[in-house]
């Protein structure tokens, strides 16, 4: 029964998993039906390579933060073998769908830094938000970490739940996003020197509906 309940928690996990990281294409979308048609292969690439550099930084030290399980050690442990892995590679599952979520950070950041940022230092500044800064939130509130949570339940007498990321995903990276439109500015040209507001219409209102919709 025991095997039986543990196969159903993989089943599901990584179905959720699945289902979220089908969500990214909507992302992609979204920001290619945004900028103008000049910028549609960058912001393609940057959603595509931002996920990538996600997966990695989360996978070598993110994850760790969070939840204090690393993954650099031998596959028999990963699949259960040790203490802190679940068993027939839940820690594993549990992982890609976590990953998800943690790639959904930079992916909110691109769209409301389109055509403001450099590939290069976006890049920097996603490993370090998805492998240090996240993490760390995440830990607090997922994890049980850092003492947050007992704090919480000492003033309020009760946890706090996150169910579906709304403080610790989409709140965490539209205040990021928040501050770096703050910091960069307006995109190149919006504003003429006679004070004039340039019009950037969106290259394919098909994608951005498609985007929205995914």
């Amino acid at each position: 029964m025991e095997k039986l309940q543990t196969g159903a928690d993989v089943f599901f996990l990584l179905m959720g998993a699945i289902l979220v990281f089908a969500m990214h294409g909507g992302f992609a979308f979204l920001e290619v039906g945004t900028v103008r048609r000049k910028n549609q292969v960058n912001a393609l690439c940057k959603i595509l390579v931002d996920f990538a550099v996600s997966t990695l930084a989360y996978f070598f030290i993110g994850y760790t933060i969070a939840y204090g399980i690393s993954f650099l050690v031998s596959a028999k442990a990963i699949a259960g073998g040790a203490v802190g892995y679940g068993p027939q590679g839940l820690t594993l599952v549990k992982f890609f769908f976590l990953c998800t979520f943690a790639a959904a950070i930079p992916a909110i950041i691109s769209g409301g830094i389109a055509e403001r940022a450099r590939f290069g230092p976006q890049l920097v500044a996603t490993a370090v938000l998805v492998g240090v800064a996240y993490p760390l939130l995440e830990g607090a509130v997922w994890g049980g970490r850092l003492g947050v949570q007992e704090a919480i339940r000492a003033v309020t007498g009760a946890d706090f739940h996150d169910f579906a990321g709304s403080l610790v995903v989409h709140a965490f990276g539209g205040w990021v996003a928040l501050a770096a439109v703050l910091m960069l500015g307006p995109r190149a040209n919006r504003y003429r020197k006679d004070g004039g507001i340039s019009a950037h219409p969106p290259s394919s209102i098909p994608f951005l509906a498609l985007g929205a919709w995914v």
